[in-house]
């Protein structure tokens, strides 16, 4: 699941982060201010209109053509030069009121790039072969490129500033006290890790560029080659195609084992020949990561990804070990879906089907929506409130459609810059995996909104595995509503569906990080003298220390890592480790929010809202007391082991 939150924004937004900020507690019908919602534009209604359900896009909303989005490019192209123009000869002798004025151009700059690349991306991601949109998208990263070469020397000379000549500047200028957290988390930390004059910052600049060329690459690579594996034949005669979608369709619902053997093989051994095409573009991927990292004084992009968000590489490697050591906690689950499959061993393509008695049973749309809707009774009202305001206003992209070029994926995209609903692209089909994808994805919505409408643009966003807490959050709310609301057999089929979705998280999506630091350490030591063998045979390798004995696994190689999106994302490598820290943390607010509902809502929502006025450890510590450490790790685990102990009782019919 790829959950591309905040990707239109640009890098000076995406490492935000720190301060204090207080915020006033929401009560119903008040947003985080104190105001009325009806201010924001919310319905109140808790019931979801049916009639108004979009399920499309309706990028208009952005620009009312293409031509509109080539004419702001152009003038954007413009107003970056005329930035350059105006500010770099004050920039010689700085003062409070220059510095205020640069920093609310720079945010109206970065607002406009955000809209543009949003409209990029979302046109992109519908059809990655439309010539328009990857155009467009490459031009505006080339916009990002120029802009950051054409504003180099703000970045240089405020991240150079002593801390006393900052204080000169707050007293000159009191205003800019409103972006104090902002000059921290953006410059003033960055101190010994930037660049030393133009030039360099003009190559860091050019370095980014070839990245997210590469990530568009990678995008179109695996929608139209690798995911693309060909025809089989079903046990009934009939052929099937196997692409991005319909080979998750035929695993989660046809209980012939023979044809989910068959599909399974038909990828693994097309994924063979992807493999060296795939494998050199990330190896050109890997040395710029590393290279823009050294550039900037960190050892590599691990250690730069590191400081980005306020972690340390022992906190991951304590995470990794913890889940390594506790793999077997999932032992209950892998036998009781033998149990219930009538199998004596289970294989990879084992481990998708839905555990019901018709793993085919598909639900529509609005019967999920209607679900997730109702999983918020419990949560504050603004939860409702927002996922309404989402579901009817064409901000969801709904139904997959590969062969006219979608891609695979699932990701919301923030809209910060505009106030408006996050847009969420989904490739809906009906099954129970799919309503948990609209729950996680609306996660990420109503954080988004809630911190357009609670704070400054600058101060929107944050790491990755904060934001998606939000959303494996809400995924906890789905999975207890279906578990207290459908009949067993469905109820069932959610609860195993979740587990292995821990067991995704927990092993899966760790293991891809580790295989990332690891392979960049290769491509490191060997010159970027490394082959898609060799990254086949470091993933095996790696795969095998966090497999469970109750699964069966092929002896040769594989070869999954080239579809792996996330390993090839531009500006925000080592994305997976995000998906098992977030849930950890999720699965420790989760208890608490069973225990006293009403006094978690009050932190929650201050704790979403907040956005990056003050650093992340601050904030978990600040609303929850939490601390990312090995006690969280276990503390996971049990939860885990919790939710097995529920799914057993739940099919011997005791309580859920």
């Amino acid at each position: 699941m790829k959950s591309r939150i905040f990707a239109g924004m640009t890098t000076l937004i995406l490492l935000l982060m720190t301060s204090t900020m207080v915020f006033c507690t929401i009560s119903s019908g008040k947003d985080i201010n104190g105001n009325n919602t009806s201010s924001l534009g919310i319905n109140n209604s808790s019931d979801l209109d049916i009639n108004k359900i979009t399920t499309s896009w309706n990028l208009s909303l952005l620009y009312p053509n293409k031509d509109a989005a080539k004419a702001e490019l152009a003038r954007m192209r413009n107003d970056t030069v005329e930035m350059n123009r105006t500010y770099r000869p004050l920039f010689v002798n700085l003062t409070g009121a220059v510095l205020l004025d640069y920093i609310r151009s720079e945010e109206n700059f970065s607002k406009s790039l955000d809209v543009l690349s949003a409209y990029a991306t979302a046109g992109n991601s519908l059809d990655v072969n439309d010539k328009f949109f990857e155009v467009l998208l490459s031009d505006a990263q080339n916009l990002s490129t120029e802009h950051d070469k054409n504003t180099s020397f703000a970045e240089v000379k405020l991240k150079s500033l002593p801390k006393t000549e900052w204080e000169r500047l707050f007293v000159q200028e009191p205003e800019l006290g409103k972006y104090r957290a902002y000059f921290e988390a953006n410059y003033i930390r960055y101190a010994d890790h930037r660049p030393k004059n133009e030039s360099q910052a003009a190559l860091l600049a050019d370095l980014n560029n070839k990245l997210m060329k590469l990530d568009t690459k990678a995008g179109k690579l695996i929608t139209n080659n690798v995911t693309q594996a060909g025809n089989i034949t079903l046990g009934n005669g009939t052929e099937y195609a196997v692409d991005s979608q319909s080979y998750y369709d035929l695993l989660y619902t046809d209980q012939d084992r023979g044809n989910r053997k068959k599909v399974y093989d038909k990828r693994y051994n097309h994924l063979v020949n992807e493999s060296e095409e795939m494998g050199k573009l990330y190896v050109n991927k890997s040395m710029l990561d590393d290279m823009y990292a050294r550039e900037l004084n960190f050892s590599d992009a691990y250690e730069a990804k590191m400081f980005d968000y306020y972690l340390n590489a022992s906190q991951i490697d304590e995470m990794n070990e913890v889940f390594k050591e506790r793999r077997g906690d999932f032992d209950g689950y892998y036998e009781f879906r033998m149990a219930l499959m009538g199998q004596k061993q289970l294989w990879p393509y084992d481990l998708f089907l839905q555990l019901m008695k018709d793993p085919n049973k598909k639900d529509n749309y609005t019967n999920a929506l209607r679900q997730i809707g109702a999983s918020f009774s419990k949560m504050d009202p603004q939860f409702n409130q927002i996922f309404i305001k989402t579901a009817t206003s064409n901000s969801v992209d709904v139904y997959p459609n590969p062969g006219h070029g979608k891609q695979s994926n699932e990701f919301t995209e923030d809209l910060f810059a505009l106030k408006k609903p996050a847009l969420i692209f989904l490739n809906y089909k009906g099954l129970i995996d799919d309503k948990r994808t609209i729950a996680h994805e609306m996660g990420h919505a109503i954080n988004m909104y809630l911190m357009e409408n609670s704070v400054d643009f600058l101060y929107c966003g944050g790491p990755m595995y904060e934001a998606e807490v939000p959303s494996t959050f809400d995924e906890e709310l789905f999975v207890d509503y279906a578990v207290k609301n459908y009949d067993k057999d469905t109820a069932v089929a959610v609860l195993a569906d979740q587990i292995n979705n821990y067991a995704n998280y927990f092993t899966f999506q760790t293991m891809i990080t580790e295989f990332e630091h690891k392979a960049h350490q290769l491509i490191s030591q060997k010159k970027g003298n490394v082959s898609g063998t060799d990254l086949d045979t470091l993933w095996t390798s790696i795969d095998k220390e966090y497999r469970n004995s109750k699964v069966s696994y092929y002896n040769e190689s594989e070869q999954k890592w080239t579809y792996v999106e996330h390993i090839y994302f531009a500006t925000d490598n080592y994305y997976t480790f995000n998906y098992a820290l977030s849930k950890a943390i999720t699965l420790s607010l989760f208890k608490r929010y069973q225990e006293d509902p009403k006094e978690f809502n009050k932190n929650y929502i201050a704790y979403l809202s907040a956005g990056t006025t003050m650093t992340p450890p601050e904030k978990l510590k600040k609303y929850f007391g939490l601390e990312i450490n090995r006690k969280l790790f276990e503390d996971a685990m049990d939860m885990v082991d919790l939710r097995v102990k529920q799914l057993i009782d739940l099919e011997k019919g005791g309580a859920a």
